[in-house]
């Protein structure tokens, strides 16, 4: 399956969707810097919402400092979609949730904050900074939403 980008609005203008799929952008990222599951996971969620949140002719930067074993994680698009990101520490390993699934928010942290730069091509760039709620990245991400930019909002990563 290749990476796909899709964007809708209602006709009214009152909803805005995007979906993304970035299996093939997190497998580049995991070979480059040679993660782990759970950092693939917090990484690869990471870059995915760098790339759908990209606004026309801005470049956009996601900086998630949790205070995990991970680290920092920064993911970075471009105008021309181009997305690129890297975790502090890679090779984080931490057992699976008792649902067996990857603990992200655990290597990530909730002990610090979700930063999204966004440079707009003026004077200054947009900055919004949001204390994380628990380093699971989507929801963070839509806290970041309801708290910065005052727009409720669902995120699935």
């Amino acid at each position: 399956m290749t990476d796909r980008l899709i964007r809708a609005i209602t006709a009214d203008g009152m909803v805005k969707a995007t979906a993304v799929t970035t299996r093939e952008l997190t497998e580049r990222a995991r070979q480059i810097h040679k993660t782990l599951p759970v950092v693939t996971a917090a990484l690869g969620r990471t870059l995915a919402a760098a790339s759908a949140l990209k606004s026309e002719g801005a470049s956009l930067s996601i900086q998630v400092r949790g205070g995990g074993p991970v680290g920092a994680i920064v993911a970075i698009s471009d105008s021309e979609g181009n997305v690129r990101g890297y975790a502090e520490h890679p090779q984080v390993d931490l057992p699976l949730r008792s649902d067996g699934k990857l603990d992200v928010g655990a290597a990530v942290g909730c002990d610090g904050t979700l930063t999204v730069i966004k440079d707009l091509c003026m004077k200054e760039p947009y900055i919004g900074s949001v204390q994380l709620l628990g380093g699971e990245i989507a929801e963070d991400i839509a806290q970041y939403f309801v708290e910065s930019e005052q727009i409720p909002t669902a995120c699935a990563l």
